[in-house]
């Protein structure tokens, strides 16, 4: 009898034993349920982040740009801004010079020659002060981004052939664009 006890008293350890292994094994099945929602969680987490952080970069390299943009922007509408009241100004330039010549070739007086000399001067010194500048063209070969060549002349010296020889109308830069191309004439 005792050893139906001792028997009695091993099967109910052996059962007390199985349940709680079965216990266990069910605990440890949920813990990995969970801890696999947990890791599928974190790895959604991780990916919005990455897309954040995605977009974050790219809205400051965007806005970055816009921002070296519009400055560039401002400071060619800066250095333009006057561009049509200095084209207004060329023609009376081209006149002083015309007049300067005249003067010149003719029996002037040196003081009217000293005067529009003066004028001339003043005129193109406060021009070049807002950025213009003359496009140098006689002895240079053509360069149609700087000349416009409205003539051909036959020359007979070779260093001549295919450069500017005469400018019927001088061109100008300002800051480096031109705003009015140089007319030129180019032996041949």
């Amino acid at each position: 009898m005792m050893k139906e006890k001792t028997d009695k008293k091993e099967s109910a350890k052996k059962a007390e034993k199985i349940d709680k292994l079965k216990e266990f094994e069910a605990k440890f099945t949920e813990l990995q349920t969970q801890c696999e929602e947990l890791e599928s969680k974190v790895s959604e987490a991780e990916q919005k982040a990455a897309d954040a952080n995605d977009k974050y970069v790219r809205m400051a390299a965007e806005f970055d740009n816009y921002r070296r943009r519009t400055a560039k922007e401002k400071l060619e509408l800066v250095n333009t801004a006057g561009e049509d009241v200095i084209k207004g100004l060329l023609p009376i330039l081209d006149d002083c010079e015309r007049a300067l010549n005249m003067l010149k070739g003719s029996n002037a007086d040196a003081s009217a020659i000293e005067g529009t000399e003066l004028i001339l001067n003043k005129l193109f010194g406060y021009l070049k002060t807002k950025g213009v500048e003359k496009i140098e063209a006689v002895g240079k070969e053509l360069d149609t981004d700087y000349h416009e060549a409205v003539a051909q002349f036959p020359v007979e010296d070779l260093e001549k052939k295919n450069k500017i020889i005469d400018v019927v109308q001088q061109g100008y830069l300002l800051h480096e664009k031109v705003i009015r191309y140089s007319k030129v004439v180019v032996g041949i």
